[in-house]
């Protein structure tokens, strides 16, 4: 068809049409052997193993993509009357969720025990599900519940590692044993630590002298480089009236003295924490009450009414009753020679033929029966005689295993040198 138009041309037009077609056909053969040529160079130029970058042209607008979170995170400060269960429904969980996370095992059962103030950390999916529950229960443990699957939970504690170092405190009564204690730093459960740990051989309330000194090594706490806390004290002295007295804390949690006898003995030189005495035992003094003179065979304790009053020693209550003169009373049998006695009680905690422990409470301190203020009359007896309860010779304590007295020893020597320099270095501050 295109031949028999060509042939019908003007000779004129003929010639210039074949020229045009001859053109093209030059043009075409010509952009193929170029495009293989520069195919072939380029493969002639690269290098099989090497990376080579290709530019690319990113759009604006896939540039401005955000990526969303894949959970929320939400905190919860606990309030007053709150359950795991009213938590869960203000959050928008289902009763379902709060099932199966309180069932999520043993570790769960902690969330039964939040208090207000307690805060829980909470990661929420994209469809409102909880996926994970931090509660920190303390400066070192955290419990973490997590979900496996919708109905399915886990929870473990995670405890945190922690370290201490050894702080030093020192002084010399003045006034009394709590404000030097104070003045040297230490704080109130320290304080009562320490006197706790001498209880057995100094009355705080009675035998605490001016110029008294005490010299302490103590733990402090730390999780993460922070401060979390003290812990125990693991060595101290005490110089009481010129006699010396020292603790050293042992592996099993017990102090024994620098010669490895237990600190623990038979009995409490006082049955409560030390406040302040009204009177000290003397065979005679002018009662208060009856307005005469007569035999005072114990040691009067005044302390705010309802201060607890404890066992000096484990034995059986052989007396719990009142009487007009002694109030409300408790005297307690330990072993064949000895009896406690303890006067005035404003309510007492146990009953004849209780047995009682060591430091066990047995009666509120007060004022009933023959009383002229809230305070607490104790006596000692040993084999039915008065005895001054704050000088009374008591049986030795036991001393530490054979086994572990190498071990303790050496340990004692350790803690001993850390006392005398602290000592030391107080003393060089000093001048």
């Amino acid at each position: 068809m295109v031949a028999k138009t060509i042939n019908n041309l003007p000779r004129p037009h003929k010639i210039s049409l074949v020229a045009l077609s001859l053109f093209v056909v030059i043009l075409i053969i010509s952009s193929l052997f170029s495009a293989d040529a520069s195919r072939h160079t380029v493969a002639q130029s690269l290098v099989p193993g090497v990376a080579y970058p290709v530019p690319l042209e990113l759009e604006a607008a896939a540039q401005d993509i955000e990526l969303q979170p894949l959970s929320e995170s939400r905190t919860y400060t606990v309030k007053a009357g709150d359950s795991l269960g009213k938590i869960f429904a203000q959050q928008g969980f289902s009763a379902a969720t709060t099932y199966h996370v309180s069932r999520a095992g043993k570790d769960a059962k902690t969330l039964t025990k939040i208090m207000p103030g307690d805060v829980l950390q909470l990661s929420v999916d994209p469809r409102g599900k909880l996926d994970q529950l931090t509660y920190q229960i303390n400066d070192t443990s955290t419990l973490i519940v997590q979900r496996k699957t919708d109905t399915d939970y886990v929870s473990n504690i995670v405890e945190a590692e922690t370290y201490s170092k050894y702080s030093f405190a020192q002084g010399t009564i003045t006034s009394s044993f709590w404000n030097a204690g104070i003045k040297a730093g230490l704080s109130d459960n320290k304080i009562m630590q320490l006197a706790d740990i001498f209880g057995w051989d100094i009355d705080f309330a009675m035998e605490i002298r001016n110029g008294d000194t005490f010299n302490v090594v103590y733990e402090e706490l730390f999780v993460d480089g922070d401060y979390i806390g003290e812990g125990d004290i693991v060595a101290a002295e005490f110089v009481n009236q010129g006699e010396t007295f020292r603790a050293i804390r042992y592996t099993d949690g017990s102090y024994y003295s620098d010669s490895g006898r237990s600190m623990r003995k038979s009995f409490l030189r006082a049955p409560v924490n030390f406040r302040y005495i009204s009177s000290n035992f003397t065979k005679k003094r002018f009662h208060p009450v009856q307005k005469r003179w007569k035999a005072h065979r114990g040691v009067d304790y005044a302390a705010p009414t309802g201060t607890p009053v404890v066992a000096a020693g484990k034995g059986r209550v052989i007396k719990s009753t009142y009487d007009r003169f002694n109030g409300h009373h408790v005297f307690i049998q330990h072993g064949d020679r000895y009896v406690t006695k303890y006067l005035h009680f404003s309510k007492r905690k146990v009953k004849k033929g209780d047995m009682v422990k060591q430091g066990q409470v047995i009666g509120l301190l007060g004022a009933t029966g023959l009383a002229s203020g809230p305070h607490l009359h104790y006596e000692f007896l040993v084999d039915g005689v008065h005895q001054n309860p704050r000088t009374v010779k008591l049986p030795k304590a036991d001393p530490i295993a054979k086994s572990e007295k190498s071990a303790f020893m050496t340990l004692a020597k350790t803690r001993i040198a850390q006392l005398e320099n602290n000592k030391r270095i107080m003393l060089a501050s000093i001048d």
